[in-house]
């Protein structure tokens, strides 16, 4: 193997890994001045030209020329026979300079000296990724699913490398096939034994917090400062923003005309419904804010991080939400712990049916709908025969109907 072939095999492993150029002359140098020090016990007196891009490979070794018996020190001095015989026209004090050439270290020595390159170069393309990444965590990145597994999917990156989306950090609708490109935000960058592992999500609030600041120039440009995200991936979240110029309202800006900016958001996370919201540092009015789209009658906040809040009877399911999805983001995002009451001037006059779903079963209360009993008191007025025969319903099950509806009034 001789120079050019060396170098021809390192260039072409450079381009594919894309290592710089100076780090590879560095490594290059770093490798043949271990050779040198290996033959001749030191790198001192020898000069190294690497050019990557032709493949040459030129080593020099540099000498004075003294007189034939007085060499003391063979690294640096050279005796006049003897550089006369590279150069007739030498004489005594030149500098003799000495082409080195590649196969007087030995095939065992070049092959050895390529492993080791190699192993250096794979090292650095580890390292840089590594650093790469680290550097970018909380960014957005594109990437190619090129294989899909059952606890994870494994993304390819514009340069090849090795991307990890668990499948913790992916919406639960979210469905990936080989080839299609995905967005989502670095979550994290760690070293098994030598080698990063880039882990990406798509459900960390940063990611939401990414697609608003790509989306909305006011919070790229600083104009705007979301103060706070919470999530429940592909259900619901709830942003809290801030605007430091009274011209600009955060709200509209975020949702943009008729939806235009969260629209595309609401679609990247698979229709999660977002809300947004202006923040305060009025704690009562904040609360409020993060209750929508729920009215509230009254409020009161405790020194605990605890608010009771007071709503009319049709407005207490819209504040708890679809499983109590609502109401648990609306206390992450205020930190406060929130109660929700019914407003007892309300209690007495009548409470809405869907107020009972946790008690009666949703094709129940359907049912009751279907004739015109919207409330609980429409219900009671009725008597439990009519009932049944006009909702289709057992007896049975109208009697407990009954008796959970009456128990609320007696509450």
């Amino acid at each position: 193997m001789n120079s050019a072939e060396l170098i021809d095999s390192i260039s072409e492993f450079k381009d594919f890994k894309n290592i710089d150029r100076p780090t590879m002359m560095r490594v290059l140098e770093d490798v043949f001045k271990t050779l040198l020090r290996k033959k001749y016990g030191s790198d001192d007196h020898f000069d190294i030209i690497v050019n990557t891009d032709k493949g040459d490979l030129e080593i020099y070794r540099k000498r004075t020329i003294v007189e034939d018996e007085a060499v003391e020190d063979d690294l640096q001095e050279i005796s006049l026979s003897e550089a006369q015989l590279i150069d007739t026209d030498f004489e005594i004090g030149d500098e003799c300079y000495e082409t080195v050439k590649l196969e007087s270290f030995g095939r065992r020595a070049i092959l050895a000296a390529r492993q080791t390159l190699i192993s250096r170069i794979l090292e650095l393309e580890k390292d840089e990724v590594f650093k790469k990444y680290h550097d970018r965590i909380g960014e957005i990145v594109t990437a190619e699913v090129y294989q899909v597994w059952k606890k994870e999917a494994l993304l390819l990156d514009e340069d090849g490398n090795e991307l990890i989306l668990p499948k913790t950090e992916q919406i639960k609708s979210d469905y990936y096939e080989k080839g299609s490109n995905i967005r989502a935000v670095i979550k994290d960058v760690e070293m098994r034994g030598s080698n990063p592992r880039v882990i990406l999500s798509r459900v960390a609030s940063e990611f939401l917090g990414k697609l608003l600041e790509l989306e909305v120039p006011e919070i790229f440009d600083g104009l705007i400062t979301i103060k706070n995200i919470v999530r429940e991936p592909g259900e619901r979240a709830k942003v809290a923003v801030e605007s430091y110029d009274d011209r600009i309202d955060p709200v509209g800006a975020c949702v943009g005309m008729r939806g235009s900016r969260i629209h595309g958001i609401v679609r990247e996370l698979k229709n999660e419904n977002i809300d947004i919201i202006n923040y305060t540092n009025n704690i009562s009015l904040y609360v409020q804010r993060a209750l929508s789209p729920a009215k509230i009658s009254s409020i009161d906040i405790s020194d605990d991080k605890k608010a009771a809040v007071y709503l009319k009877p049709d407005q207490v399911s819209l504040a708890i939400g679809k499983g109590g999805l609502n109401i648990k983001l609306a206390s992450r995002l205020t930190g406060y712990e929130i109660n929700v009451y019914r407003d007892t001037d309300e209690i007495e006059d009548d409470v809405d049916l869907d107020e009972f779903t946790d008690e009666i079963a949703s094709w129940v209360i359907d049912s009751l709908k279907s004739i015109g009993c919207d409330t609980a008191k429409d219900v009671l007025s009725l008597d439990r025969d009519e009932i049944a025969r006009r909702a289709d319903l057992e007896e049975e099950t109208v009697d407990d109907v009954i008796k959970i509806l009456k128990e609320e009034f007696e509450q």
